[in-house]
Parts: structure tokens; sequence; C-alpha cells
């Protein structure tokens, strides 16, 4: 809560509207709906949810199903209420830093001011603007869920919501989603909720928003930005008659899903549309799903002799490519490792002197891809060295460094030399070593760091220890 004497309070905009007003009506009508999936699996391990929020009488059965999954065991530190703007354009995203609370008819919903204030102060892709929370109901109507779940979760007296950070998103720049999800995904983590709000199709014929949504939703379910980036596509091509969306909330769940990597698994739980509840008009209707993502063990990741020669054979066939002046060629009947989506450096050696080495971290293309690109790069357009000639190629040897998803850390204590590579990020500036640059040197962990921050990501040498740190390792051959 801020310093102010005079708490602000986001007032109930939305009460008597898509929820009941009179707060005892409105927790027999919460209860009633969670009390429909009081048999549901329950889980330890949820680390966001998809749901609704459209009026209780339409959407609150899909909603109830979701909350309805959170285990009464599990405590978090904070709930990230993320969802799309319905009445302004931001071009970015709004953090409601002024409210102190959120009401409702059963109480108030502490905001963490703090966290608000610090997402702005990460990137100007996030900010406040006081319009886009005034009267948006996309958040509010998840609160009163919140505080009926965690008052039946509590045994004794009424157990407090965890404080809340509420986001607003509207932007179709996929650039800025991405920045989003990079400041966002040091907080994606087991302390901490996501609840995306969403509906799904606007104003189909009851049958092509069954179809439209079964697409939509299976491509939730796989995880995968491009598939669900796809999906979309392919709805909005469909020529569905009144088709206004897909998903209201595409740009929210397009954040979330950019966060996700091979540890978290989207469970669907239910779908229904207004043409379920209300048969009158099958016409013009809107979709509900309800999803559960669950966060699982950091799963090992590894590569045969074989795959790795593979991908060396894929490096090699790049760089006679181009200098042959062909495209990259692309290769089939790979294995799901070689399939996979995580970053990649590739280095060339010439008589054990370095030759080219580039890279990248992101886990947004398949890895083959990512080994041939970057293989091609290495050799043509590392600017440390002028483009490989033809007369080299025979005496250069290719390095892959595979790498896992980062991982930020809070103290170098996490830091282990020779076993992770570092990458330091502050503002704009960002610089990586390898792991495998600690067999190079002797240095110390302090030093790693400062000729990290100094020598690549020009922070200076005491840059790193106000900066984002994260570790990362590496399948070197």
């Amino acid at each position: 809560m801020s310093d102010r004497q005079i708490p602000v309070v986001r007032p109930a905009t939305q009460a008597g509207r898509f929820y009941e007003k009179n707060p005892q009506l409105l927790s027999q009508e919460v209860d009633s709906l969670l009390a429909l999936h009081s048999g549901s699996e329950e889980y330890g391990n949820v680390a966001a949810l998809i749901v609704p929020h459209a009026g209780y009488y339409f959407s609150g059965n899909v909603a109830a199903s979701a909350y309805m999954t959170l285990s009464p065991e599990k405590t978090y530190k904070r709930i990230f209420l993320i969802g799309p703007s319905h009445h302004v354009w931001l071009d970015g995203a709004s953090v409601n830093s002024e409210a102190d609370f959120y009401a409702t008819p059963l109480g108030q919903v502490r905001v963490d001011v703090e966290t608000a204030q610090q997402l702005i102060n990460a990137d100007s892709v996030f900010s406040y603007r006081k319009e886009a929370h005034d009267s948006e109901h996309c958040l509010e109507v998840q609160l009163p869920f919140l505080q009926r779940l965690f008052a039946l979760h509590s045994s004794q007296s009424p157990k407090e919501v965890p404080p809340i950070v509420p986001i607003i998103i509207s932007t179709n720049d996929f650039r800025q989603l991405k920045r989003m999800a990079e400041v966002l995904k040091p907080f994606f983590n087991d302390d901490n909720l996501f609840v995306i709000s969403s509906d799904f199709s606007h104003y189909p014929s009851y049958e092509d928003a069954c179809e439209v949504d079964a697409r939509t939703g299976k491509a939730v379910e796989s995880g995968d930005i491009t598939q669900f980036i796809e999906a979309l596509h392919v709805n909005a091509k469909s020529g569905k008659r009144n088709l206004a969306t897909s998903a209201c909330g595409e740009y929210a769940i397009a954040t979330l899903l950019m966060m996700l990597d091979s540890r978290y698994e989207v469970k669907h739980l239910l779908y229904q549309n207004s043409g379920d509840i209300d048969d009158h008009d099958h016409s013009r209707v809107v979709g509900y799903h309800s999803f559960a993502i669950l966060r699982g063990e950091e799963r090992g990741f590894a590569l045969s002799d074989e795959e790795k020669q593979i991908l060396k054979d894929i490096a090699l066939q790049s760089i006679k490519d181009s200098l042959d002046g062909k495209p990259i060629s692309r290769f089939s009947s790979l294995t799901s490792h070689l399939s996979a989506k995580c970053g990649a450096f590739v280095s060339l050696h010439k008589h054990g002197q370095l030759r080219g080495c580039i890279g990248h971290f992101g886990e947004d293309t398949p890895l083959h891809e990512i080994v041939a690109e970057m293989a091609r790069a290495a050799a043509f357009e590392d600017p440390r060295f002028m483009p490989l000639r033809r007369e080299e190629l025979a005496d250069v040897d290719i390095e892959i460094s595979v790498l896992t998803p980062m991982r930020r850390i809070q103290s170098i204590e996490e830091f282990q030399l020779h076993k992770h590579g570092i990458y330091i990020r502050k503002g704009r500036r960002s610089g990586t070593f390898l792991p495998q640059v600690a067999d190079q040197v002797n240095w110390t962990k302090e030093e790693f760091l400062g000729h990290c921050s100094q020598d690549k990501a020009g922070l200076g040498w005491n840059g790193w220890r106000d900066a984002e740190l994260y570790v990362y390792e590496a399948i070197v051959f």
C-alpha cells in the first residue's frame, strides 16, 4: 500500500451490471457457481488461469471451473490480473499504480502498488492511464470469485486475497507484447498467480462459435504462441459471419504464452458459449473457455550423439549454401529435440583461434533453424572478422552451444562458475558470457561478471551490481 494518509479506492463500477450488487446475494451467487465444481481436481502448481469476464449469468460457470482448480494449501504472494481494454486504445499496457484498493460489494482487495510501479519503471511499454481502469470490467469481475474462494478456503477467520497487480493490455504490436513478457517473466514464478481475463469468439452463430472456439482453444492448449497466432489468422480469414474477434483478450493471452517453456502444461477445463445458457438466439453468441496452466519441474534437456552430429551437419550445410549463393537448406523428419524451441550459439575456430561466434537466446524458433541461421551469421556477419572465404572452410571447426531456458537470479551465490552462463541486462544494454568462457580464463565470479558487464554489456566494471542477472546452461559439442 502507498504512503498516502487517505487510501485511494477504485470503486465497484460493475456491481449490479455484471454481477449482483447486494453482498449477500453476490456471495450466494458466487458460492453456487463454485459449488458446481466442488469435485474438480485441485492443483498445487497452478501458475496461471485463463478465465472469461462476461456477466456471471453467462460465463460464471466457466470462470468457476478455473478458480476451483486452485488448491487451498497453496499460498500466493500476489496475483497479477491481466486483461484487455474495452474502452481506450493504449498502444501498450496500463498498470494501476494509483489505487490502493479495488472495492467490490464483498469488501476491498489490496493493490500491490510497489510492484505496479516497478513494472512502470522497468519499461516504457508499461504506464498508468486512469481512463483504462475507471470503467473496465474485465478485471473487476474476477475479484468476487477470488474473495469468496479465499473465504471458503479458510477454516477460521476469512482469508485475505493476496494483493493484486491490475494490468490492462491494449496493443497489437508483437514487439511490445514481447517486451511486456520479458518484464513480467521474473514474476512468473511459484510465488505469484497470473489470471488472464478473456472471452473468446464474439457474435458468430452458435455453430460457427463452436468451430472457431475449438480451433482457438486447441491452439491455447498447445502453449505455443505460433499456433495461437496462426489460429487467430485462420479464424479471421474463415469468412464466419459476424465474427468480430476470436478472443478479446488475445494480446493478454499472447503475453502469457510467450512466458511459457517446456515446464508448463496447459489444461483445458471447460467450454461453453452464451447459446448454451440462453437458447433463445443462437444467431449471435459469445464463447467462453477456461484453462489452468500448471508449472512442472524443470526438465533436463539432452541431445544424443546422433542429434549433435545432425546439428553440426546442418551448420556446415548452411555455410556451404551461403558460399554457393543458395538459400539455407531446410531439413525434415527431425527429432522432437531438434525441433524444440531454444537458443543456441555457433562458434567457428580456425587453427584453434576464434573465427566467428553469433548466438540467439530466444525460445521462439526450432533449434535446427536457429543453428542454421547462427552458423551463417557466425561465418559472414560477425563484425569482428572478415566474412569467411571458401578456401578457409576446410580449416574451420564448428562448435555449437545449445542453451537451456534462462533463469533470473537475485544473488551471485546462485551463479555457479563453469556450469552457468551469465546474461546481464540493464535498460537497453545487455551482454553475455557462455559457460565455457570460464574454462578459458582464471577469473573469480566477480571478475567473470565484471568483464561481462564491462566488455560485453558496456555497463562498466560494477554495472552488473544493479542490473538484471540471468543464468543458463549450455550443451557444448
